[in-house]
């Protein structure tokens, strides 16, 4: 057999896999539903990734499959004649919050080291008695876009954060069955962005109020070889944002000296840049749950944010730092 079948039966031993896979968790669900209702809502989908169950999504969003449609031009007719090309297979976009397995963070946490990690996996959707109506089967998937969100003295909703990822192909499956149980880890459901702690080398973090929501982007390209109809994926460049943070006035005073030195004085060579870290608290402040590290941050801007005339609000500076790597640390929840 060529190299071809060997990799079409691969596919279709890994989708029926997936599909009993589904199918087993929701006969599992029906029993653990039976000792009482959800305790929370956290909309009615659920990631089963490379055989874990990891638990509920906020949303699900993308994952469609098109056909190019392929123009030609040439010949002697006045029309344009149209064909379809290779199918193609639209990213997932997915909003979670801090209560998924661990092997979800695990591949954020990879994808951020270049530790490039090709997972399989199922998207199911259930309706309000959750039952499964569709299954989304997808194969070798990379990460391609993490959003962190703003940490925000102020804020009071939930947080989660935005993940998108390029599967290679992705089949769609008979739904049925319940949706598995959610996990056991309850207590870090509530992710409160307002909960946090930032730390950076030799400033003072004390007086900070935000954090602005940042994005960390791998760029993904298809390797065209061969006259398959599903090319693979293959990671390009990674790219890790700047950073934006407010912070009281009153405390600016370290900040402003780490300013007139890297950027006036030009002090910036790589032996001036610090490291720092922003980490996520219970809702209590005493655990740790999420902690994005950073690596040779360099300050480039620091200005007084806009206040309204004749307000009473804190006078506050906001300074833009670039940031060459991060790198993201779980600290807890279901196994």
């Amino acid at each position: 057999m060529d190299e071809r079948g060997t990799s079409r039966l691969r596919f279709l031993g890994g989708a029926a896999a997936l599909a009993g896979l589904a199918a087993g968790a929701g006969v599992n669900a029906r029993s653990a539903r039976s000792a009482g209702p959800r305790s929370y809502s956290a909309g009615n989908f659920f990631l089963v990734l490379d055989g874990v169950k990891t638990g509920f999504l906020s949303s699900v969003e993308g994952g469609a499959i098109t056909g190019e449609v392929i123009r030609e031009t040439s010949g002697g007719s006045y029309f344009i004649k149209k064909h379809l090309g290779q199918p193609k297979y639209e990213e997932f976009t997915i909003d979670l919050g801090l209560s998924m397995a661990k092997p979800v963070y695990d591949w954020i946490a990879s994808s951020w080291s270049t530790n490039y990690q090709r997972r399989n996996g199922s998207i199911l959707a259930g309706d309000a008695k959750l039952e499964v109506q569709t299954q989304r089967d997808f194969f070798n998937a990379l990460i391609t876009e993490t959003t962190i969100p703003a940490a925000d003295a102020a804020a009071k909703d939930v947080a989660s954060m935005t993940v998108k990822f390029a599967p290679e192909i992705i089949r769609k499956a008979k739904g049925g069955g319940a949706l598995p149980a959610e996990p056991k880890n309850k207590e870090q459901k509530q992710w409160l962005p307002s909960n946090f702690r930032l730390a950076i080398d030799g400033v003072d973090c004390t007086k900070v109020s935000k954090v602005d929501a940042f994005t960390v982007k791998q760029a993904t390209a298809e390797d065209r070889i061969g006259d398959g109809r599903d090319y693979p994926q293959e990671p390009g460049k990674l790219e890790f944002p700047n950073l934006r943070i407010a912070l009281a006035e009153s405390a600016a005073e370290s900040w402003v000296t780490w300013h007139e030195d890297f950027v006036i004085s030009g002090n910036n060579d790589e032996s001036k840049e610090k490291g720092g870290s922003l980490v996520f608290l219970s809702p209590d402040r005493q655990t740790d749950l999420l902690e994005v590290k950073f690596y040779n941050l360099g300050i480039f801007k620091l200005v007084p944010d806009k206040v309204e005339s004749n307000s009473d609000q804190i006078r506050r500076v906001v300074a833009e730092l670039y940031c060459e790597r991060m790198e993201l640390v779980y600290k807890g929840g279901a196994a």
